[in-house]
């Protein structure tokens, strides 16, 4: 099946609406791929936040990743279970960078990942909220896969 939204084409099994909703309820961290200055890609796993068609990042401004994407905003990314059966959605966009909103975009990642604001992650994380910068994903293309049916489970997906 293969439709079109305003900002993605959409493959697979699934309707834009559930890629939406597993994408806003999973919190299974992103495999984000860049593109390096020597050509060849870099994968890095990070927090993400699903809204209204975006996801949204948030990385210190000294990171590698935050240099990888200011030189080439071009990715790839997958968000997917990490044991059987296997689903999720892959996707290919863009990323823009941001200084402004990093901070509390981090406040909600650390929320939705951790639970809590209090512990010595997140307030180390925060120890350095005023340089982090707000990486904001726009998927051109979402591609979900779904082999739940194939390995013989009736797992939800949220």
């Amino acid at each position: 099946m293969q439709t079109q939204t305003a900002q993605a084409s959409i493959n697979g099994p699934w309707s834009a609406k559930e890629i939406a909703q597993f994408l806003q309820d999973t919190c299974y961290p992103m495999r984000l791929a860049c593109v390096g200055a020597d050509g060849y890609p870099r994968v890095v796993s990070v927090w993400f936040l699903y809204e209204r068609g975006q996801l949204f990042c948030a990385s210190h401004s000294s990171s590698q990743l935050v240099a990888l994407l200011g030189g080439d905003g071009r990715i790839g990314f997958e968000v997917a279970t990490n044991d059987p059966p296997y689903f999720g959605v892959r996707g290919q966009g863009d990323a823009a960078l941001t200084t402004s909103g990093g901070d509390r975009m981090l406040e909600r990642l650390l929320e939705r990942y951790l639970g809590r604001l209090d512990s010595p992650l997140a307030k180390w994380l925060l120890s350095r909220k005023a340089e982090e910068v707000l990486i904001t994903l726009t998927p051109r293309r979402l591609f979900s896969w779904d082999y739940r049916q194939r390995m013989g489970s009736t797992v939800e997906t949220s």
